[in-house]
């Protein structure tokens, strides 16, 4: 249904070196940028290897933050040692814990997942749950 999401940042630069580890575990890179310091409207797009962004990213100093309570986004990882490892390269570049690792049976029987809050306040997921 969609064909990407954009998530308005603070300082562009932060914000991509925090996506560029925390996706790297799901296999998602950055397909496109346009920094230029100093500059308005500079942004970075993620996406699968030689594919075009499902996630941009938009320099917007003067945000007022993060969407509110209910919003997250949710990125498909291939297995659960990637939905570990997202969550440790996020924790390490900036983000805060929203929710470790693990099963979370109230969503199915295979839901694994991890949450963290970025460094502008979004809350975000990586999960994996493969169908039985």
């Amino acid at each position: 249904m969609l064909h990407h999401l954009s998530l308005g940042v603070g300082d562009i630069a932060k914000a991509a070196a925090f996506y560029d580890a925390a996706l790297r575990p799901l296999g998602y890179v950055r397909v496109w940028e346009d920094i230029r310091p100093g500059e308005e409207d500079q942004a970075v797009g993620y996406g699968l290897p030689g594919g075009g962004d499902k996630l941009a990213l938009k320099h917007r100093p003067n945000r007022t933050g993060a969407p509110g309570p209910g919003f997250h986004v949710a990125f498909a990882a291939l297995s659960r040692d990637a939905v570990t490892d997202f969550h440790r390269a996020a924790l390490s570049h900036g983000g805060q814990d929203n929710g470790a690792p693990g099963l979370r049976s109230h969503y199915g029987p295979n839901y694994f997942a991890a949450f963290v809050i970025d460094p502008d306040g979004h809350n975000i997921e990586a999960v994996f749950n493969p169908k039985p």
